[in-house]
């Protein structure tokens, strides 16, 4: 099972060039060849290694600035919760959002990080569809979460605890999300989409749900033994607590759309989700674990989500 293809496009030379953006917001340009804009204060040393290579993953490239669908925004923070400076990535319908633009969490999958979290074309999907009023305006936002299936399995590293305690406060910093920064939905691809539904289950807990969870190809393992192998869990107890397979009433009030290719290593656990808690949003097709399937979806994803967008927003 190769949970590295799981909904990512790997870009040359990005981890190399990660110090680069310290504690700087950078707006990415267009295929102008602009390589950062709209520094706060300075100037970032050297030109951006990645801007044209991510517009393209995310599908946002075009001729000039004023047709570009989608605003992608990188910055470096440090996270209280992890013990260590994260990527923020801001994928945003337009250059210049609204104040208080609804946000939905995107969760990388295994092996993967926040420049790689999103499927092939999606914010080029959401820009569109945000300009000719498809769906209300919202974007997606995404932090590099480790390989730990989003929970605390080494002490002192704690993801779930940075998207429900630090993403908000972030979001809220820079003018973004709902009440108080609050994401109004989560998505995840892979090892992200358990990451979605267990984050869910946290919001419920504090009474304060998501509207929406959307899960591409979520990693539902059904065996321990399968499950072990990714070390991500202290043992068949703690992941069991964990699970959102064991735990479906728990978050099956919340509207849910699941997406996942029939030849997927993880469809078994799909189909017992889908079956059990009938999620508003079931589609299965032909395709196997990855982008090349996750981007095949991304309109009904963008459509699915934006039915959920607060009105108030």
């Amino acid at each position: 099972m190769n949970e590295d293809d799981q909904g990512h496009t790997t870009l040359p030379g990005v981890d190399g060039a990660r110090r680069w953006l310290s504690r700087r917001s950078v707006l990415i340009a267009g295929a102008s060849g602009l390589g950062v804009a709209g520094l706060a204060a300075g100037t970032a040393t050297g030109a951006l290694p990645f801007s044209e290579a991510l517009q393209r993953a995310l599908g946002v490239a075009s001729p000039t600035p004023a047709t570009q669908l989608g605003s992608p925004r990188v910055e470096r923070v440090y996270s209280e919760a992890r013990g260590r400076e994260v990527d923020l990535v801001l994928m945003l319908p337009t250059k210049a959002p609204p104040k208080g633009l609804p946000m939905s969490l995107m969760l990388h999958g295994l092996h993967g990080t926040a420049r790689h979290a999103a499927p092939t074309g999606l914010l080029k999907q959401l820009g569109s569809e945000v300009a000719r009023k498809a769906v209300p305006p919202f974007g997606f936002v995404a932090v590099d979460g480790g390989d730990h299936y989003w929970h605390e399995n080494k002490p002192g590293d704690n993801p779930m605890a940075m998207l429900l305690e630090e993403v908000p406060r972030w979001l809220a910093a820079r003018g973004l999300g709902g009440r108080d920064g609050q994401p109004f939905a989560a998505t995840g691809l892979s090892m992200g989409g358990f990451g979605a539904l267990l984050y869910t289950r946290r919001r419920l807990e504090r009474r304060r749900p998501p509207a929406a969870v959307a899960a591409l190809a979520p990693a539902l393992i059904t065996s321990w033994a399968e499950m072990s192998k990714r070390r991500a869990f202290r043992d068949a107890a703690d992941w069991g607590s964990l699970d959102p397979l064991r735990h479906i009433d728990v978050t099956k009030k919340v509207p849910t759309g699941i997406w996942c290719g029939t030849e997927d290593p993880f469809i078994g656990g799909v189909r017992k989700f889908i079956s059990e808690a009938r999620p508003m949003v079931a589609h299965t097709a032909r395709g196997k674990h990855g982008d090349a399937f996750n981007r095949t979806v991304v309109p009904s994803l963008i459509a699915f989500l934006g039915k959920h967008v607060p009105k108030n927003a």
